[in-house]
């Protein structure tokens, strides 16, 4: 019995650039601070992902090696796959086991 959600898989280049067009309109729902990946911010980004399958992180972290390493180790913790990194912003994705309508970034309709 195998669990897709528990692994991601990897996205087509196409995929990505629809993913891309639409977190362009999302703000970030998750911030990192100085003190990075905390056990409650790790919580939210569970949370949010679940909810919302398409996520931006703004991360408050100057230095970018920190910042990539930092992402890789989210991806990998939280089965996510990063679609997106442009400064201090990271957009990432999962699919949600039980996605809802209301919730989805990818199903409701982002304004």
């Amino acid at each position: 019995m195998s669990d897709q959600s528990s692994r991601p898989k990897i996205l087509t280049n196409t995929e990505k650039k629809r993913l891309r067009a639409i977190g362009h309109a999302l703000k970030p729902l998750v911030t990192i601070g100085q003190n990075g990946l905390t056990r409650n911010v790790g919580q939210e980004i569970n949370r949010a992902l679940e909810d919302h399958e398409l996520i931006k992180i703004k991360m408050h972290i100057p230095d970018r090696e920190m910042r990539r390493a930092l992402i890789k180790n989210v991806c990998s913790v939280y089965h996510a796959e990063s679609v997106q990194d442009i400064g201090h912003t990271s957009l990432l994705y999962r699919v949600a086991k039980r996605p809802d309508p209301k919730l989805s970034n990818l199903i409701r309709k982002v304004s």
